[in-house]
């Protein structure tokens, strides 16, 4: 499938050489020497050719040739080129009507639209990435939206892709939660408690944090440090022991470690169910730490690390910028770093991948570059293929949330009342009197959920974030609900005609139907027919789409999707405003708009779908 701009593009070459060959020193034109983009809204054209870099080879002025080439396009090929104007180095070229209803009628029905054939390259996509002590919150919406959206792009675009998932099962971290409910629960369990696991255990991670403060307080008041009571508090000291007794494998330890993740796990699969995270491959920091330190004794071995007199490795990096990296603790305990170097082995073991996306936040851009380094280092033939998507943190209005304080914004709590607000903001536009009570949950679920997904998506992944619930569901604004409504519109639309067709057909023999759905074909009488701005506008933005689809696999960026989808549906609105599809002036004109409405659906879906959200028949 070809973009315009491939299309026009060897024309102009063609052009160039055709006009200029003959000239002294003039060497051929390539299609990679042209800059072409659409025509900028203030002046009248479609498609911009840059004459700037032109002018100082063939020593003629833009003007000049600007015409000249332009009188070529439109002479040589009046099926896609109607005129042209030349304007302070830029020739704006004016697409014929003829080539744009052509478009539409080839791909007004199809859904794949935008989409690629297998390109034969592999790619994993590690997502999530949950510490087993403590629920889901609003940082982890992002980075799981975040990734599978890049997953459904880059399948989109022809790859093979892999989503996977890292669990940070063991670690310092998870045995501070162990050690808080072996000290204050008296057994309490998550059916005892009626309480969702992963909360469960995310309420004594916030204990531990409380009583350790509590206990360094103590000490400082009875004349220690703050260093020396951080590191002497009985509560910390036994989470170290801890640690080291799961290492050694005791089974007591081990038992609870098993049981608080067992109720976890169970946490997490119901949220990612509801939010439609799924993966195709699991892994546990549990399992590929001890793959680490084998890739820590290789790189020893290899003199890429060192081991101090203390007994804990590191990777010296300064030579590239960076300082020394820990490897290893000095007890022999693994840290991230240890765990990643071991993943990033099995992942490329397993499954031979051309490319392994992170998404991680960018409080681990240092990491990141430190894993790449140290693999090329270790001459890894995986270490190109590593790319962090590094994105930034997501903030309330009310500042940065905290984990061990509690101050995090639950995700299980956040979706509800992102549905709770959906059904207020629906109840109060007074249009769900057709609906039934199951059919306006699954509604407020799909708005809720798609607010919430958009708001987050729609700003450039690099960019911090502040989140504001209310402001995500306005029905009027740069949200998912704008484009969810528009969706539907236009499917009420698609169903009156469908409605209008069945009824013209019980009376009229031989009425003449399109195969999918009672669409009419339009008479090819109307190919010759002019388009009116806004009807040609949406056009020209449906035709965008495969462009779009191409520059957010690329840049690794859903924005990209859902800026590209809301300005679509703020056009159709637009053109809808102004003019009807059911009553347009003439039987023909209704065919096109009706495909013209049709495409643009798909496209929204098709976009949508990207984003991981769904859009309604109806609301």
């Amino acid at each position: 499938m070809m973009s315009i701009v491939t299309e026009i593009k060897p024309l102009v070459a063609k052009a160039l050489n055709s006009l200029y060959e003959d000239i002294p020193g003039v060497k051929g034109f390539n299609e990679s020497d042209l800059t072409i983009s659409p025509t900028k809204p203030e002046f009248e054209g479609d498609y911009t050719l840059v004459l700037f870099s032109f002018v100082k080879q063939l020593k003629k002025s833009p003007e000049l040739l600007g015409n000249e080439i332009g009188e070529v396009l439109v002479n040589t090929n009046p099926q896609l080129f109607k005129t042209f104007n030349v304007i302070k180095g830029f020739l704006n070229l004016v697409i014929a009507d003829d080539y744009w209803i052509g478009f539409l009628q080839s791909n007004y029905a199809d859904p794949q639209f935008g989409s690629k054939p297998a390109n034969g390259q592999k790619v994993m996509v590690e997502y999530s990435s949950p510490n087993t002590n403590k629920p889901l919150h609003l940082g982890h919406l992002r980075n799981n939206f975040l990734g599978w959206s890049v997953a459904e792009i880059l399948k989109t675009c022809g790859y093979e892709v892999i989503k996977s998932c890292m669990v940070n099962d063991r670690g310092i971290h998870i045995c501070k939660s162990m050690i808080a409910w072996q000290l204050f629960a008296n057994g309490a369990t998550p059916q005892s408690t009626h309480t969702k696991g992963d909360h469960l255990v995310g309420e004594y991670y916030v204990k531990f944090n409380d009583e350790y403060k509590r206990q360094i307080e103590e000490l400082m008041t009875a004349g220690k440090s703050k260093d020396v009571a951080e590191k002497e508090a009985p509560i910390m000291k036994g989470t170290q022991q801890m640690l080291l007794d799961w290492e050694a494998g005791k089974p007591e330890v081990i038992e609870l470690w098993k049981k608080m993740n067992g109720w976890v796990y169970e946490g997490f699969d119901t949220t990612y169910k509801r939010i439609g995270s799924d993966f195709n491959i699991m892994y546990y920091e549990s399992d590929t730490y001890l793959l680490g330190k084998k890739s820590v004794e290789e790189g020893l071995e290899k003199g890429v690390f060192v081991k101090k007199e203390d007994g804990s490795v590191w990777a010296d990096l300064t030579g590239e910028g960076l300082d020394e990296k820990l490897v290893l603790r000095k007890d022999g305990t693994s840290v991230y770093m240890t765990q990643d170097l071991g993943l990033a082995q099995q992942k490329y073991e397993q499954f031979h991948y051309d490319q392994s996306i992170y998404v991680i936040g960018d409080e681990q851009n240092y990491h990141m570059k430190a894993l790449k380094l140290i693999l090329k280092k270790m001459n890894k033939p995986y270490a190109d293929g590593v790319y962090h998507l590094s994105y930034g943190m997501v903030e309330l209005p009310s500042g940065r949330m905290k984990s061990r304080e509690g101050t995090v914004v639950d995700a299980d709590e956040l979706i509800d009342e992102m549905v709770t607000i959906a059904a207020k903001h629906t109840e109060e536009s007074g249009k769900i009197k057709d609906f039934n009570t199951e059919e306006l949950k699954e509604l407020y679920e799909i708005i809720g959920l798609g607010a919430l997904k958009f708001f987050l998506m729609r700003v450039d992944p690099k960019k911090r974030m502040v989140f504001n619930p209310e402001e995500s569901v306005d029905f009027h604004g740069f949200t998912g609900p704008f484009v969810q409504y528009t969706h539907a519109r236009i499917k009420s639309i698609l169903r009156k005609q469908v409605a209008v067709g069945s009824r013209q057909s019980a009376v009229e023999t031989g009425h003449a139907l399109s195969v999918q759905g009672n669409r009419q074909s339009a008479p090819d009488s109307y190919r010759d027919r002019s388009l009116l701005k806004l009807e040609k506008d949406l056009i020209i933005s449906l035709e965008q789409y495969p462009t779009i689809i191409e520059q957010a696999c690329m840049e690794h960026n859903p924005s990209v999707i859902a800026i590209y989808i809301f300005n679509l549906a703020k056009s159709f609105n637009t053109f809808y405003t102004e003019h009807s599809v059911m009553n347009a002036e003439s039987e023909e004109k209704k065919q096109f708009r009706l495909k013209l409405s049709e495409m643009t659906a798909n496209v929204i879906a098709s976009g949508m779908h990207m984003l991981g959200i769904k859009v309604p028949e109806r609301m």
